[in-house]
């Protein structure tokens, strides 16, 4: 069975902006969703996350006037600097124009132009020329990340649009007796590809993810069997306050044996346990790094974690 699937961008035109008279005061409007789109790739092209069939997209749609157009702009990049910060990438700029097929009066793709370049140099961020590579609809921003292979991908991008709004006869009203305008499109999205944001994260914390993001924050190491108790007991803590933990209970392994699988399996931290942290109610804290915090008791441990990982820094084993 094969069904049309609309585009996130047609559906909120259609069903979203246009579901009723919208006036100069409620732009402008900003619609966020995390949609499933569909891009029929070349089979040759597919290439595990990176290139994908089906994902998922941060997409954003901005409706706004067109005096409005800089300070969305901005705030698009302001976004985007900060998200991309927390990750710790650098990115690259590029402005893409007109391409050589394209819908619309040359005199409005000027004007968007001269916009988004003079938002790019308030910006302060070096940028490029990439002539006519933009959409056939507007011009548009592109944003390039490199990979621990120093790859460039492309993931978040900010595009203007004049000719959806013309296509669906969106208007707004101006607030000056019957007057209608049409407002302008702004189509942003930041991690653009989740899959593909995952892929390049993988690969650039090389399995050592930051202490928020990781999957692995803390292993709780009982340095002899009599200790397993206390030691789940400390892992049942960490975990209810919302912290991804385990305990290693193999009675297999010595200690070093362990704390070395631990530090292998890249656990942010490992809280090891023995007869004096049981009769402290404590934790001796080293990281995957090898170093040594020493004995904190639970209660502190738990509010540094959450301190780290709200503050969400790279290097957060060594802030501890």
């Amino acid at each position: 069975m094969y069904y049309f699937y609309s585009c996130l961008c047609l559906s909120l035109c259609s069903l979203m902006f246009d579901m009723r008279p919208r006036s100069w005061r409620e732009l402008p409007l900003r619609m966020a969703d995390f949609g499933v789109l569909h891009r029929n790739e070349l089979s040759g092209a597919l290439s595990g996350l990176t290139r994908v069939r089906r994902f998922q997209q941060d997409d954003a749609h901005i409706f706004c006037a067109s005096d409005q157009i800089k300070d969305e702009i901005h705030g698009c990049l302001d976004f985007l600097q900060h998200v991309y910060s927390v990750f710790g990438f650098t990115f690259k700029l590029f402005l893409s124009t007109r391409p050589d097929k394209f819908l619309g009066d040359i005199e409005v793709w000027d004007n968007a132009e001269k916009q988004l370049q003079d938002t790019l140099d308030e910006f302060g961020e070096k940028w490029v020329l990439n002539p006519g590579d933009g959409a056939f609809y507007g011009p548009k921003i592109d944003i390039q990340i490199m990979d621990a292979l120093r790859r460039p991908h492309q993931c978040a991008t900010i595009q203007l649009d004049f000719q959806l709004p013309q296509r669906f006869n969106l208007t707004f009203m101006t607030g000056e007796g019957d007057e209608r305008r049409r407002p302008v499109i702004i189509h942003r999205a930041i991690l653009g590809s989740v899959e593909r944001m995952i892929a390049i994260l993988t690969e650039n914390y090389g399995g050592k993810w930051p202490f928020w993001l990781s999957p692995r924050q803390a292993m709780v190491v009982p340095v002899a069997p009599k200790y397993d108790t206390y030691a789940e007991q400390v892992r049942q803590q960490l975990h209810s306050s919302g912290f991804c933990s385990d305990s290693d209970l193999d009675h297999g392994d010595t200690l070093n044996k362990k704390v070395r699988n631990a530090q292998l399996a890249q656990y942010n931290f490992i809280l090891v346990v023995g007869q004096k942290e049981v009769e402290n109610k404590t934790a001796n804290v080293r990281t995957r790094d090898n170093v040594v915090h020493g004995e904190h008791d639970i209660p502190t441990i738990i509010d540094k974690f959450k301190g780290l990982a709200q503050a969400k820094l790279l290097d957060a084993e060594s802030q501890f």
